[in-house]
């Protein structure tokens, strides 16, 4: 990356703002940049959900070409558990419907910090048995249900799947996680190179994790619990095949590799990415990049394997 770019990106890099204190305002900010001023020009269909006292609303994305039955992409936004919603990534959905020929099924988890862990992940879990459960809902056999999410939203898509396995209701056949966080220490204390290295002029900072992360939790006990950082999870076998796609300048980069080393570990089939010259949240720029364009490559590739039994 040249000298031009790094000045750049660290003008750029999230300012030292409270996000514990401004995280209502910052929402506001990516609602209104994330905005569709004009009429989409794909079909979407919007549902919700329940889940004990409320309902999760969710989005379908349709691709282009419709035919009588799609596989389905059930997908967790990113955000830092605090930030996003099914709106600002219309844009990241209707791409993904286009570029993979797939449902997008969208969930609108609920954020902290009015909703702290583990909601999102049991609204995701909710999502998720509905559409795994009752395969007529959308006409799709369970195995042609995908789970992907990006950051945290790939982080909630590994939770889903230990989830999963462990409840014994459903078990997905594939996943994509795409930069997860997985780990728990974000600090400079870190066991992970990355975290140090990329943790302050690449756009997402290590600061900013471990604030995200801080108005997540419910307590410190949250912490050491594998549905909140999964790579602390001490089984990781009956894993869905995955594809686990990292960043090459983000700090989550190296846990979210140690996962997929553990997983691999574990006798799962994993297949593990590194997209050189990239930075955490590329898989939100238009498809034009050549970052994106490698990453539905692969992930496009990893769609058309038939899963290993």
């Amino acid at each position: 990356m040249n000298k031009l770019m790094m000045a750049a990106l660290k003008a750029l890099s999230y300012p030292d703002i409270d996000i514990k204190k401004n995280y209502w305002w910052e929402r506001q900010v990516v609602n209104v940049t994330h905005y569709h001023y004009l009429k989409p020009f794909y079909k979407t269909w919007d549902h919700k959900v329940s889940c004990g006292d409320h309902e999760i609303p969710v989005r379908i994305f349709s691709p282009p070409e419709a035919a009588e039955s799609h596989a389905i992409l059930l997908f967790f936004h990113g955000g830092g558990w605090v930030l996003g919603n099914i709106d600002s990534y219309n844009k990241v959905c209707a791409n993904m419907a286009r570029l993979t020929g797939r449902l997008v099924v969208s969930v609108d988890y609920q954020l902290a910090p009015e909703h702290k862990f583990p909601a999102a992940p049991e609204d995701c879990y909710a999502v998720a048995r509905e559409i795994f459960l009752d395969t007529a809902l959308l006409d799709t056999p369970a195995n042609d249900i995908t789970l992907i999410g990006d950051s945290a939203g790939a982080n909630l898509a590994a939770v889903v799947s230990l989830m999963a396995r462990d409840r014994g209701e459903f078990l997905p056949g594939k996943q994509i996680l795409i930069y997860p966080a997985t780990y728990n220490d974000h600090s400079e204390r870190s066991l992970f190179d990355s975290i140090r290295d990329n943790g302050t002029d690449y756009l997402l900072t290590s600061k900013r994790i471990c604030d995200y992360m801080d108005l997540y939790m419910s307590g410190p006990e949250d912490l050491h619990n594998p549905y909140f950082a999964p790579l602390l999870a001490k089984d990781l076998s009956n894993q869905p095949d995955t594809l686990l796609i990292t960043a090459e300048y983000d700090p989550l980069r190296d846990e979210g590799e140690e996962y997929a080393r553990k997983m691999e570990k574990f006798g799962n089939r994993v297949e593990l990415h590194r997209i050189e010259d990239a930075l955490h949240g590329f898989f939100s720029l238009p498809p034009s990049f050549p970052q994106v364009k490698e990453c539905y490559e692969l992930i496009n590739r990893f769609l058309s394997e038939v899963p290993q039994p």
